[in-house]
């Protein structure tokens, strides 16, 4: 059924700033990408820094992903209650604060702690991001608006470590994290001067404990929503990995500087972007059943030639190229399975999610220290790993979100 405030809402959108929403919103989408990805070429500058492990190094990444994980479940609840401006307005002030502080970490332990902090509130604009889109759009036009916030979405996986290696010219990994909370700032701003309250009074779930625990024990059990949730996250778990471990198989195995890993890893950032505005073109065309299908085959590709190449040594190009079908792959899976899963939790789009968004950053922080397990001279972890959640996310979509005869 269509919804109406929905409809008005995208009328508006539509006639005055389109642009600007889907800049803002886009933005506060990347907050994952950006908090993840734009240390990556510090991660070994980082460990001999704070006299750490590559494992606990690693471990950085799983406190902010961790931190997502709890930030969204708080947020996402927490804004079909009280709205969706309030709590990604505490969220952004939050984020801002923690960032500087990470910049005088003096030991690895004060650094996980507040990355872990940072990353709660840099989930507010994750989950809430994705509630406002399902609170403005439904059917094919959700699909195809999911793709549009894409092409900002997906560029911070490329300028994130691009703009990292070139700040790693001029000063510290610490003076990162000061740019994240410049970040942050300029977020707050423009969340105040132009993003409205998408979630008005009487479109508002009950507050209390028992009504959110009903509503997460609600989607909990739903067979297809939990599927394609899952099946999202073994896609996600499996480029976490790769942000995690890609650092060092390329600049420890393979000896490339850290601004030839950052082009790299932009050149495989174009792939989602691609990907997913093909996602967006093919939208209303081809279901967004099958289009998740062509999705998980090209991630169930690259996890296969990746595993493959790192067995036998095949070499650089061999894994460059399983790197780009893996990163690629994100594009259509998270597009269609946003969808998908959100197309029938109007009232409740808030903590559906969250949840969606927590299963991706908890899969993913439970893997992501696992890839450093054989030392930083071995690539085959990565490959093993990533070649198990892209085929276990194969498995979710066939055994859970096949529709009952």
């Amino acid at each position: 059924m269509s919804n109406p405030i929905a409809s008005q809402t995208r009328l508006s959108v539509s006639r005055s700033n389109r642009l600007w929403i889907v800049l803002v919103l886009g933005s506060l989408a990347s907050f994952g990408p950006l908090s993840l990805d734009m240390y990556l070429p510090a991660l070994p500058v980082l460990a001999n820094d704070l006299h750490t492990t590559t494992s606990l190094a690693q471990m950085s990444l799983t406190a902010c992903m961790l931190g997502l994980s709890i930030g969204q479940l708080i947020a996402g609840s927490v804004s079909d209650v009280r709205g969706r401006r309030m709590p990604l307005l505490i969220g952004l002030v939050v984020y801002a604060i923690s960032s500087v502080l990470c910049m005088f970490s003096p030991t690895i332990w004060v650094f996980l702690g507040l990355r872990f902090v940072q990353g709660m509130a840099g989930a507010a604009g994750i989950v809430i991001s994705r509630a406002i889109v399902r609170d403005m759009y439904e059917g094919v036009e959700l699909t195809k608006f999911f793709a549009l916030l894409m092409l900002v979405n997906g560029a911070a996986p490329i300028l994130a470590p691009i703009v990292g290696g070139q700040i790693l010219q001029f000063t510290s990994w610490r003076g990162v994290f000061l740019v994240l909370s410049l970040i942050g700032v300029v977020m707050l701003f423009a969340t105040v001067l132009g993003l409205k309250e998408t979630h008005p009074p009487e479109r508002r779930s009950k507050g209390g404990l028992t009504n959110t625990l009903r509503t997460f024990g609600g989607l909990l059990t739903d067979r297809m929503f939990m599927g394609y949730a899952l099946t999202q996250g073994l896609v996600f778990a499996g480029m976490f990995a790769y942000i995690s471990g890609s650092p060092f198989v390329l600049q420890d195995i393979f000896g490339v500087s850290p601004q030839i890993f950052s082009l790299c890893f932009a050149i495989n950032g174009m792939g989602v972007i691609i990907a997913g505005q093909i996602t967006g073109k093919l939208a209303g065309k081809v279901s967004n059943h099958r289009l998740l299908a062509g999705g998980l085959a090209i991630a169930a590709f690259g996890g296969l030639l990746l595993f493959i190449s790192t067995l036998i040594g095949a070499g650089l190009y061999a894994i460059l190229a399983a790197f780009f079908f893996i990163v690629s792959s994100v594009g259509p899976v998270s597009v269609a399975t946003s969808s998908l899963a959100l197309q029938n939790q109007g009232k409740t789009a808030g903590s559906a999610a969250a949840l969606l968004g927590l299963l991706s950053f908890i899969i993913g922080g439970l893997v992501a220290p696992l890839v450093g397990i054989g030392g930083s001279q071995t690539a085959v972890p990565l490959g093993i790993i990533i070649a198990v959640m892209e085929i276990g996310a194969i498995l979710s979509f066939i055994l859970l979100t096949r529709k009952k005869a």
